[in-house]
């Protein structure tokens, strides 16, 4: 697991030869390969790795929580990086992109398979911080103003977080993260604790109120990098509430009414806002603010009904997989363009359409399993949370229309005369295939 987490930093520190410099960018793809071979023999398993003279002791490891993440970062990152290779291929500062792609990577897998707080706030920080690197990357005025935003909210977040963790720790004494959501439910001041943790973890997973930054970073960031960041990286803060908060230790039901709160003005505010977008990937970025509310509507109810959290963790772990994977192939959808001819041209726009589909949760797809989990989790909780099923199938209805007005701002603005090139192509047709196959292979995530 080192070795794989270290071979992205090998790939960067090659741009010190003037040879390889300029031709970098070619080797995105092979950077999480390492992790996709994690991936395959740990699906039915629990790994664990510990290297106790790095840091203050690092542990690293698998297990049914982060398989599914481990995964989806392994094959978003692969993909998107093959698609990143021909789409770069003008750009003068794709040596420098690359770099900070490299790096961003090693950041978002080691924050899955951290199994410390050193390790795991580390690689947090290491992927929030490069990120910036990726949102500047065209150097334009509206690319350094959404990256100065960008990197003011990291900054926050970060500061937060750090807070939240340092006192967990204090009261856990232990750097373990499987002690800390037991040790902040038996605090001297637990409310202030998860308070932090919720603002953190929040501002990454763009979380209403907390989300400014996401609607600017997206069309100005390259689109290979707006696929990771949306399909991969914002999955940290709902894994982080995931990983940290107490759930299903004890009843913390104010904490549950402020996230799911939060979280339904997320489905329905930015849903409200980006059918009004005309830029695809603008209307793509409410659209994750928006799905990522319903993951923050089902962790607050875990937070306020113990007795469910467990199976609301799972299915939140199903919906961002789904989520990650959709989102990251309508992304890459948006740099693809129109074949002239017409017998192609249906098939692509088909094509295009089936992860907005999923997103929506047409019956058959990834989207529907997913959400279909949701609610089942979700149906044994009563009082106020008895709602929140409804919620869901009314966010559904936003989602739709938030995804027409993309399809619709897509055609519009598509280039005429190729879809791309061969590798961009069929890069996302591999991404698009995978989504539409979680269905059948979703089984072998829950083990």
């Amino acid at each position: 697991m080192l070795a794989a987490l270290a071979w992205p930093l090998v790939l960067a520190l090659l741009v010190a030869l003037p040879r390889v410099r300029g031709n970098l960018h070619h080797l995105l793809a092979l950077a999480a390969l390492p992790l996709l071979g994690i991936a395959a023999v740990s699906a039915e398993t629990t790994m664990t790795e510990d290297y106790p003279g790095l840091l203050m002791g690092m542990t690293l490891g698998v297990d049914g929580l982060r398989w599914p993440l481990l995964a989806l970062v392994a094959a978003l990152w692969t993909l998107a990086g093959a698609f990143a290779s021909p789409y770069l291929a003008q750009s003068r500062e794709r040596a420098r992109f690359a770099v900070f792609w490299l790096v961003c990577l090693t950041g978002n897998a080691g924050l899955v398979l951290a199994q410390d707080v050193v390790t795991f706030y580390g690689a947090f920080a290491l992927m929030s911080f490069a990120a910036y690197g990726l949102i500047v990357h065209d150097g334009s005025g509206r690319a350094r103003a959404a990256a100065r935003l960008y990197m003011a909210f990291a900054v926050a977040g970060e500061g937060v977080l750090l807070a939240g963790l340092l006192m967990a720790v204090h009261e856990a004494q232990s750097l373990s993260l499987a002690a800390i959501p037991g040790a902040i439910a038996d605090a001297d001041s637990p409310h202030a604790i998860i308070g932090l943790l919720v603002a953190g973890f929040g501002i990454k997973a763009g979380l209403a109120g907390l989300h400014f930054w996401l609607p600017r970073a997206h069309p100005v960031a390259p689109t290979p990098a707006s696929a990771v960041l949306s399909g991969a990286m914002i999955k940290a803060g709902v894994f982080g509430w995931l990983v940290f908060l107490p759930l299903g230790d004890g009843s913390w039901s104010g904490w549950g009414v402020v996230l799911g709160g939060m979280g339904v003005l997320g489905i329905f505010g930015a849903a409200m806002v980006g059918v009004f977008s005309r830029e695809p990937k603008v209307v793509l970025a409410w659209s994750s603010i928006s799905q990522m509310g319903m993951a923050a509507l089902a962790v607050g109810a875990a937070l306020a009904a113990p007795e469910a959290a467990p199976a609301v963790m799972a299915a939140v772990v199903a919906f961002t997989f789904h989520h990650g994977l959709a989102k990251g192939a309508l992304f890459l959808a948006s740099a693809i363009g129109l074949p002239d001819q017409r017998v192609w041209r249906w098939p692509l726009i088909l094509m295009v359409a089936w992860p907005a589909l999923a997103l929506v949760g047409l019956p058959g797809t990834s989207g529907a399993s997913a959400k279909d989990a949701l609610k089942k989790a979700l149906q044994p909780v009563d009082g106020v949370w008895a709602v929140s099923v409804d919620l869901l199938s009314m966010g559904a209805v936003a989602t739709a229309v938030l995804m027409l007005n993309f399809l619709r701002c897509w055609y519009r603005g598509a280039t005429r005369g190729r879809a791309g090139r061969w590798l961009m192509l069929g890069s996302w047709l591999a991404l698009v295939l995978l989504s539409a196959l979680l269905v059948p292979l979703w089984p072998m995530a829950g083990t």
